[in-house]
């Protein structure tokens, strides 16, 4: 019994052996091939970059090593940079791209590369590529011969490799935490774009004999994925931050995806237009989410066209603000400034079928030099559509004009209906507009009102308020219906000594006696439609020439008009008068009163 556990336990020293030799032997083999086929593995890396990008790239770095075993390895102090001299052969040869790349990283990291299967069938499989915190520069520059070309190689990278290899692929090449730098070279004076903190993932990219014909691959590709988180920069004129909370795109899918997009200015309302040095529209934007679909990345990338199927927009808000207290600037008039004529103005080509909006509450509010005062109008809630949002000359040619239909709540209560038709070709920023509001209690308008028409609604109600127009940067023409009842007003003034709007009570009194229709239409039925000629004020923006020319009618539609306050004017004059001539009169009375007393 003892010499059979003796046996047993020599057994098993000799099996532990024998793995260990196994292994040893293992090892060495592995080291031994390893260093046999650095050399190698070095030239094999050379050379397919430089003839699979038809001569265009070239890859350097300072050190390789190899896992035979496991099919990894590592380079060090990577460079990928493209050569200048071949770039100018390939535009005269009408093959160069439009995009040139150069990249830079301290380390790659190549994953199971599959060395038997390279060996055995001349396929070079790699699972995955990562590129660890590297550094790329982008430089476009457009060319016309790249127009029409399909998101594939001119020449098949296979006709380049398939004397040394029958299949070249990657599974997933990862950028991870990139520095991005855009170069565009299109402009007089080339333009700039960083972005840091970028992760990018291309998927499933091959090299074979049927890769480069195959129409569900883009530049060899199955997908392009892309992801931004916390990412922020300043505007070029130093007004604004831009924020992005997390961007994720996915080429395959066509969706953009942002959460939390917001435009913010770095000083107060009354702080804004100061800085600026006069009086210049502030905006503050948040959007929750905001999602496009259908992106066309390859057109992108040829021809930086943003073209996509749908945008959509939700929970956020819109506030424009403008200190009118302070000067306009004499070399911006805003003409030119309409919503369609600054899509036009775009460097980039962008064509949006449909942006649907859902849940965006949008304000506009103005600092008033009269009434020291600041006025809002606000739309709460507002849901709707643009359609044809584009400044392609190819596009517009076909559809000319930009639709927006609106639903929104005006102060938060009324509802409101709005349309706009922007006609994209026009050089005078021509437009249309109308809209329907009903059933609202006339006083939530005091808030725009008093401060900017020093008109205080003391009561009111509004059964249907509509108006249509057409406008341009002059002013704008149209007509609106107002369909109220029981309407009182008070009419104010600025009262320096009291720092605050007082009612002018003379006038008020004789507006509502003589000018103001409490009802429309009257009790006979007879129904008041203001027309409207609006000449836009130097220096207004759009959204004051909005709520401008629409007071406008609604104040018409009440009764004050330019005759009827004239004929107010002349009875206050009258009045005036008269209680000069009465005072003048008992000044007379007392004076003989004291002659008297005094004999």
């Amino acid at each position: 019994m003892p010499q059979t556990k003796k046996n047993k336990f020599k057994t098993l020293i000799w099996i532990a052996c024998s793995i260990l030799a196994i292994l040893l032997l293992l090892a060495a083999a592995g080291w031994y091939v390893n260093i046999k086929s650095k050399p190698f593995l070095t030239q094999q890396i050379k050379e397919n970059v430089y003839k699979s990008t038809d001569s265009l790239y070239t890859i350097s770095f300072t050190n390789l090593t190899t896992n035979i075993l496991t099919g990894n390895a590592t380079l060090e102090n990577v460079q990928i940079r493209a050569d200048s001299n071949r770039y100018r052969q390939l535009v005269a040869l009408k093959r160069a791209p439009n995009n040139l790349y150069n990249l830079r990283l301290k380390k790659m990291v190549v994953r199971h590369f599959h060395p038997i299967t390279f060996y055995r069938f001349k396929k070079l499989r790699i699972d995955e590529i990562v590129f660890d915190k590297p550094q790329v520069v982008m430089i476009n520059k457009q060319f016309s011969f790249n127009d029409d070309r399909p998101p594939r190689p001119l020449k098949s990278p296979y006709t380049l490799i398939k004397n040394t290899l029958a299949e070249f692929s990657i599974g997933n090449l990862k950028f991870s935490n990139a520095s991005f730098k855009y170069i565009d070279e299109n402009a007089v004076k080339p333009e700039t774009f960083d972005v840091d903190q970028i992760n990018i993932l291309l998927v499933d990219f091959l090299i074979d004999s049927t890769s480069a014909e195959d129409p569900t691959r883009f530049y060899l590709l199955k997908d392009v994925k892309v992801n931004i988180h916390d990412y922020s920069y300043l505007t070029a004129d130093k007004m604004y931050k831009i924020k992005l909370k997390e961007l994720n795109f996915g080429a395959a899918t066509g969706k953009l995806k942002i959460d939390r997009f917001s435009l913010e200015p770095l000083y107060s309302e009354m702080e804004f237009g100061k800085v600026a040095g006069y009086a210049k529209d502030r905006y503050d934007i948040e959007f929750s989410n905001v999602l496009l679909d259908k992106i066309d990345l390859p057109l992108f990338i040829k021809k930086r066209t943003i073209w996509a199927k749908t945008m959509a927009i939700q929970n956020g808000h819109v506030e424009v603000f403008n200190n009118n207290s302070l000067a306009h600037n004499n070399n911006n008039k805003r003409v030119g400034k309409f919503p369609q004529q600054l899509l036009q103005k775009l460097e980039v080509p962008v064509l949006i079928q449909q942006i649907n909006l859902k849940d965006i509450d949008i304000g506009y509010a103005e600092y008033d030099r009269n009434s020291n005062q600041k006025g809002v109008i606000s739309f709460k809630s507002t849901s709707g559509t643009f359609k044809n949002v584009t400044n392609l000359a190819t596009i517009k040619a076909i559809n000319p004009s930009m639709q927006v239909a609106l639903t929104t709540y005006l102060m938060g209560q009324g509802k409101l209906f709005v349309h706009f038709n922007f006609d994209l070709n026009s050089d005078k920023g021509a437009f249309t507009y109308g809209g329907a509001l009903k059933d609202v209690n006339a006083r939530v308008l005091n808030q725009i009102t008093k401060p900017l028409g020093l008109v205080r609604i003391n009561r009111g109600n509004v059964d249907e308020l509509s108006f249509k127009f057409k406008a341009d940067d002059a002013g704008a023409d149209g007509i609106v219906n107002f369909k109220y009842y029981d309407l009182s007003l008070a009419l104010m003034e600025n009262d320096p000594a009291k720092d605050h709007l007082v009612k002018r009570g003379l006038i008020s009194f004789l507006a509502n006696a003589l000018l103001i229709n409490s009802e429309n239409p009257s009790a006979d039925g007879k129904f008041t439609s203001a027309p409207v000629h609006y000449v836009r004020q130097e220096g207004s923006s759009f959204f004051n020439m909005l709520w401008r020319s629409l007071f406008v009618g609604v104040k018409h539609s009440i009764g004050i008009t330019e005759e009827k306050e004239k004929e107010v004017k002349i009875h206050i004059a009258k009045f005036k008068e008269m209680r000069a001539s009465h005072e003048a009169r008992k000044e007379r009375r007392i004076e003989r009163r004291r002659q008297r007393e005094n004999r």
